[in-house]
């Protein structure tokens, strides 16, 4: 992962804070024959004892499965809205343009559980992501033969996370009227453009403080 000191979050809250905000991530593992394999899935983030577990499940008879019963070594990746940068935005446009995203990398071990484990996971998933407790799609109100039937396909995993990286990448290595023009640049872009544009205008303020 790029790194530097520049774009970093200010403390482990904010990139906690980032991850819950982004749970559909890519789970990154390696087999025995060293060839990578990913998968994309919503996961569920456990705080226990000042410990971060990730959790969430996967299909059976895939390879993302097989892989990681050979390998529990797991890299798991959140990230959300980019937006291209141009130099031409600069006061000075004789720079290189550059990108600007903000991603996390969670390293871990990733073990199996069994289907009592599996079950309490759905549970959970479902009462998250819907979000309120009336909702029809909740785990407790399905068919349980139903559910039991679909469980059959899927295997659920936690990862125990052992290392969190991060980049917070939004021009804070420039200077307080690019950074402000870049603002303006993307905020009539599209829906990631604008979007990097409020997280820079949020940390404009801790950076250069509100005019």
């Amino acid at each position: 992962m790029y790194d530097t000191k520049y774009f970093k979050a200010a403390d482990e809250g904010e990139v906690l804070q980032y991850m819950q905000a982004h749970p559909f991530v890519v789970v990154c593992g390696v087999g025995a024959d060293a060839v990578p394999v990913a998968s994309h899935i919503p996961v569920l983030i456990e705080e226990r004892a000042g410990k971060i577990f990730l959790l969430g499940h996967f299909m059976r008879k895939q390879e993302h499965t097989q892989v990681f019963h050979q390998n529990e070594a797991a890299l798991v990746i959140f990230s959300g809205a980019h937006a291209y940068i141009s130099a031409s935005w600069y006061t000075d446009p004789q720079k290189v343009s550059t990108w600007n995203y903000q991603a996390v990398h969670a390293t871990g071990r990733l073990k199996f559980v069994d289907d009592a484990a599996l079950y309490d996971l759905l549970v959970k998933l479902t009462r998250h992501f819907e979000g309120h407790d009336d909702s029809p799609a909740l785990v407790p109100k399905m068919n349980e033969e139903y559910l039991r039937q679909n469980m059959k396909a899927i295997i659920g995993f936690e990862i125990a996370v052992t290392k969190l990286d991060h980049v917070f990448k939004l021009s804070q290595n420039r200077q307080q009227a690019d950074f402000h023009k870049i603002i303006d640049q993307l905020s009539t872009g599209d829906s990631d453009s604008t979007t990097v544009a409020a997280k820079m205008d949020k940390l404009g303020g801790e950076l250069f403080g509100r005019e």
